[in-house]
C-alpha cells in the first residue's frame, strides 16, 4: 500500500508540469476562462507556488504557447519522397489533429487570447508561419522563393489558418474534406500564378508530372475540367 506521499519535483520538472497544465486547461478553454486557481489545483499545488515559477498567468500562458508552437511547426515537417499532393495531405492531416486537440487554445492565438499585443506572443505566432513556410518550401525543392512563390505560400498557410478557425466554430463541413480542399486550394492558388509566370508554370508542372492519378491535385484537374464541358 502506498504511502501518499508525493515526490518532490526539481525546478525545471515542476515549470515542465505547470506548461503542461496550463497547456492542457488552454487546450479546453479559452485561456481567459483559465485561472491560476485551476492551474494550481489541476497541478496538485497552490496558488502562490505557481507565482514562485511564473510571475503571472501572462508568462505561464506565453511558455504554454512556446511548447505548442515548436509542436505546430513541427506538423509542417515531412520527408521530401513521394507526390508533393500526398506529401501536404499527410501536413494538413497532422495540422488539423493539432487543430482538434488544441481548439480554443488555437482559436485564442490567433484571434486572440491574454496575450493580446504581447510581443513574444506575436513572435512565437511569426515563428510558426515562417518555420511552415521553409517547410513548404523544402516540398517544392526551392531554397529561395522567387515573389510569386512566395505569395502563394504565404497566402495558403493563412487560407489554412482561416479555413481552421472557421472549422473550429461548429465543424459543418467534415475535416477530411477541408483537409483535401486545402491541398487543392494550394494547386489552384499556384496554377493562378503559373498562368501570369513561366517560372511558376515550370514549378506546377513538375509537381503534377508526379502525381498519380486519384492523387488530389489530378482529382482537381479532372473535376475542373468536367465543368468546363
Amino acid at each position: 500500500m502506498g504511502t501518499g506521499v508525493r515526490r518532490r519535483m526539481g525546478v525545471e520538472e515542476r515549470r515542465q508540469q505547470l506548461i503542461g497544465v496550463a497547456l492542457d486547461l488552454f487546450s479546453r478553454r479559452s485561456p481567459d476562462d483559465v485561472s491560476i486557481d485551476e492551474i494550481a489545483s489541476a497541478a496538485g499545488i497552490s496558488r502562490p507556488l505557481v507565482y514562485h515559477y511564473f510571475p503571472g498567468k501572462l508568462s505561464l500562458y506565453e511558455a504554454a504557447l512556446q511548447r505548442a508552437s515548436d509542436d505546430l511547426a513541427s506538423r509542417f515537417v515531412e520527408p521530401p519522397d513521394g507526390p508533393l499532393g500526398a506529401r501536404l495531405l499527410r501536413v494538413m492531416r497532422r495540422y488539423f489533429d493539432f487543430v482538434d486537440e488544441h481548439g480554443p487554445g488555437f482559436a485564442a492565438l490567433m484571434r486572440g487570447g491574454p496575450a493580446v499585443g504581447s510581443s513574444a506572443t506575436n513572435a512565437l505566432i511569426d515563428s510558426v508561419r515562417q518555420a511552415a513556410y521553409v517547410q513548404i518550401l523544402s516540398h517544392l525543392g526551392v531554397e529561395k522563393a522567387p515573389a510569386r512563390l512566395e505569395l502563394v505560400v504565404r497566402s495558403w498557410i493563412s487560407l489554412a489558418e482561416s479555413t481552421a478557425l472557421i472549422w473550429l466554430d461548429g465543424r459543418r463541413i467534415p475535416r477530411a474534406e477541408l483537409e483535401v480542399q486545402l491541398v487543392q486550394d494550394f494547386a489552384a492558388l499556384a496554377a493562378v500564378s503559373a498562368a501570369q509566370d513561366e517560372e511558376m508554370a515550370a514549378l506546377l508542372r513538375g509537381a503534377l508530372h508526379q502525381e498519380p492519378a486519384g492523387g488530389p491535385f489530378t482529382d482537381l484537374v479532372t473535376k475542373l475540367l468536367a465543368l468546363a464541358t
